[in-house]
Formats: C-alpha cells, structure tokens, sequence
C-alpha cells in the first residue's frame, strides 16, 4: 500500500517520494492513491488563501498564486495534456491526425493560445472567489482526481502504448473502479453535508464535464489517453471554480 502511494505521487506530483522500483504489484492500486494529490493541493490552496488573506494581499496577487499553486504541485503533467489534447482538437484532423498531434512534443499555435485563456480565465474568476467557497473548491481536487482515475480504469484506449495504458494495464480494474465509486459518493456526502446548493453545484460540475469527457474520447480519439485523462482534470478543476460565482 505505501509504494503504492509512492508511485501515484511520484507520477502525478511533484513532492519528493523515496525511490523505489515499479511493478505490477505496487501499481495495481496506484490509481486508488490518486486522489490523495488533490488531498495535499486542497490543504495548500486553504492555507496559502488564508495566510494570503492574513498578510492583506491584494485580490489579484492572492488570484495568481491560487491559479499558480496546483501548477507548482503537479509540475503541470496534467496542464501538458490540456495543451496536448487543446491543439489536437482545434486540428480538425481526422482520429489518426488528432492522436498524432497528441504524440507530438512541440506546442501548437492553439496550445500556446488556449493555455493563456486557461490561466486568464482561472486568475479572473479566483479573484471573485470568497473564503467560504474554499471547502467546495478544495474536496473539488479530490472529485476531479476520482473521476480521472476511474476513466482510465474504465474507459477502453485509444493507443496501446503511453501513460493511460501503463497504468490501466497494471491495475486491478474491477476493485479500482470499486474504489473510485465509493471515494466519489463520499465525497458528495461531504459536499453536500458542508451546504446543498453549493455541494450540488460541485457535483453537476463534475459530473457534467466527465461526460463531456467520455464524449470526447469516445468520438474523437476512439477512446482514452493520459493527456486526455489530464485535459478533463484540468477543465473540471476550473468548472468547479467557476460554480462557485454560481454558488
């Protein structure tokens, strides 16, 4: 269990982890550990607002280090398949031309253009977000992680090859997707127990963009990849933000 929390925070954060060897065993239930990276990015963001809001920062500076601190967290593996999979889906390419793109190492125009209205677009609405909606936000982080997570066990792949098919090949699915179920009806619980109406706009939120998600796989690049894994995070994070101006 412990070098299977190892592995998840060794691929999708940027905190220090011991050095260990992955194999089939200890990344069975890598995927059951994601989550607990939005665990550490919630108690983040929480503090840094609070200490922000503690030494009177100004609304835009304390705007950018919210937008900025997932980044920092993450090293920005899942921004990468936001950019990947933005380019690859302006393209108008054909299946075969949108997976190219998504192999492809070099930015694109579209990238580089939709990576700035991502960061605008998220800097503008945390600079209207208040200190009560931060419980929301931060069990947000784990919802969009469960729900990733739970895509690449379920959904069928688009390639054989790269990082969704690593993990999805060495985990056990059947108790993976058990997992995933679970942590989501828990943490709705606890969305909704914090307050209904917002809990339930985190909710929809979510569950909104994963079918969307499943949509764009399913018909655009014939089923699942990591930077397609990382493009539905990223955008659902950013929903949830946004539901809260609702909220």
């Amino acid at each position: 269990m412990i070098q299977s929390i190892i592995v998840a925070f060794s691929m999708y954060s940027k905190i220090p982890m011991p050095r260990i060897e992955w194999n089939k065993k200890n990344m069975r239930y890598a995927l059951c550990f994601f989550p607990l990276v939005g665990v550490v990015i919630g108690m983040v963001e929480y503090g840094g607002f609070l200490f922000c809001q503690k030494m009177h920062m100004g609304t835009l500076f304390i705007a950018c280090c919210q937008t900025l601190l997932p980044v920092f967290i993450t090293g920005g593996i899942h921004l990468d398949g936001y950019l990947d999979t933005v380019d690859a889906l302006s393209s108008y390419g054909d299946r075969e031309k949108k997976l190219e793109i998504l192999k492809d190492s070099h930015a694109g125009a579209f990238a580089i253009l939709y990576g700035i209205v991502y960061f605008v677009t998220s800097i503008g609405i945390w600079s209207e977000i208040k200190k009560e909606a931060l419980p929301f936000i931060c069990i947000g982080y784990l919802c969009s992680r469960t729900l990733s997570g739970f895509s690449v066990a379920t959904f069928p792949l688009a390639k054989k090859t790269g990082l969704a098919a690593t993990f999805q090949d060495q985990a056990h699915k059947r108790n993976v997707k058990l997992v995933m179920i679970s942590l989501f009806l828990i943490e709705s619980v606890l969305l909704l127990l914090l307050e209904w109406k917002r809990g339930s706009l985190v909710i929809m939120s979510c569950l909104v963009c994963f079918f969307l998600h499943y949509y764009i796989c399913k018909y655009k690049f014939g089923g699942i990849t990591g930077d397609l894994a990382g493009f539905f995070l990223q955008v659902c994070e950013l929903v949830i933000v946004a539901s809260m101006l609702v909220g």
